[in-house]
């Protein structure tokens, strides 16, 4: 007997199977798990097992997963209407960015970019109209911190705003930002939390049952959604976060004190280095670092450059967050998008590179780097 799509029934099958048909989609629609699974894109049981595991892991309720970090970001931005307002962070992920400027603009949801590091910067970016406060801690790529309890605080006593908290740079692991006070966290699972860069996903966690029946509805209508046989890939990936980032750190870490002492460098930035302006509340807010590391080298693109196409063990790429170290110059790759002028003023300059260090002997990796060095500035 063959139940089809539409709920209707083969010439030889009875009324019994047709109505057992919509009462599973009545399930499903009213939140039911296990007896709704009637059509991949609305849920499927890989999927859910993922979604749960994601909530538990950030200490929430509720998990979504979508097709990519840029879908869960639009999928929440459509919770709002046209003439609400966003506050984001200033220096955020170039596509996030590109997003609010060229895609929720235009649909009439007003966006400012603050530096959300000042708090008094975001209270004075309030307004009656603000809706959502999208926050990125560390940021992509100067590194800089956002207090989060701070913001979360300030926004929830003068304002009906949700705060959203972009944890892709620290992964789950690192970071919880709803135990800080965040309504909903973002990840893009593309890179730590799977960490084999093998997949492409996103996803938005929460403890508010409301909102997150309102974005199971938008996940479902949107259609955003990853592949089942994604979903496992990203279970599988999960089982080893634990291994994968505490080494993530150390070697990142050793890489940052590295490339402070050379000369070819001008500054490095990574929230575990006694220099970084905001050390003390990286070690409050965080429970450890990632293996994302910034610096400045001497010089301007050209030189830059040299040292990108010098490296052996990096490979030049926009990514981040798996097991292999990967290298970008953000002013030509990943925030290309960003207009030039706000570039300059965020510190996202030429001479600008981030590295994702990964799983490699750590040894090896700074050879590489001294030597890439050594021939971009003889």
């Amino acid at each position: 007997m063959e139940v089809h799509g539409s709920g209707t029934t083969d010439i030889n099958s009875n009324n019994i199977q047709t109505v057992r048909t919509r009462r599973a989609r009545r399930t499903y629609y009213k939140g039911g798990t296990g007896k709704g699974f009637w059509y991949s894109r609305s849920g499927n049981p890989t999927r859910n097992c993922l979604e749960k595991c994601l909530a538990a892991l950030e200490g929430g309720k509720h998990g979504l997963c979508f097709s990519s970090g840029l879908a869960a970001t639009m999928t929440v931005t459509h919770l709002l209407k046209s003439g609400d307002h966003v506050i984001s962070m200033d220096d955020v992920y170039g596509g996030t960015g590109r997003y609010f400027r060229s895609c929720a603009l235009p649909m009439g949801i007003d966006i400012s970019f603050v530096d959300c590091t000042k708090i008094a910067d975001v209270e004075n970016a309030l307004r009656p109209e603000t809706k959502m406060v999208w926050l990125e801690t560390p940021t992509n790529p100067t590194m800089k911190l956002v207090d989060i309890e701070a913001v979360c605080k300030l926004v929830h006593d003068k304002s009906q705003a949700f705060v959203v908290v972009d944890n892709t740079f620290m992964s789950s692991y690192f970071q919880r930002p709803l135990s800080l006070g965040a309504d909903i966290v973002m990840h893009s699972l593309t890179k730590y939390m799977n960490g084999h860069s093998d997949v492409l996903m996103g996803a938005l966690v929460l403890n508010d049952g409301e909102m997150a029946k309102r974005l199971r509805f938008l996940q479902n209508a949107l259609g955003p959604v990853p592949s089942p046989f994604d979903c496992y890939l990203v279970n599988r990936g999960l089982k080893t976060l634990a291994l994968r980032m505490r080494q993530h750190m150390i070697s990142g870490l050793a890489v940052a004190r590295f490339l402070e002492t050379s000369p070819r460098v001008l500054k490095v930035i990574h929230p575990g280095l006694e220099s970084h302006p905001q050390y003390e509340l990286a070690k409050r807010q965080m429970k450890g670092f990632s293996g994302m590391v910034t610096f400045l080298i001497k010089g301007g693109k050209e030189v830059a450059t040299t040292f990108l196409k010098s490296l052996k063990i990096f490979t030049l790429a926009d990514s981040l967050g798996g097991f292999e170290s990967l290298c970008e110059l953000p002013s030509v790759q990943t925030h290309a998008s960003v207009p030039a002028d706000q570039r300059e003023l965020l510190g996202i300059t030429d001479n600008l590179i981030r590295l994702s260090v990964g799983l490699e002997d750590v040894e090896d990796l700074i050879n590489d780097i001294d030597v890439a060095l050594k021939v971009a500035i003889p």
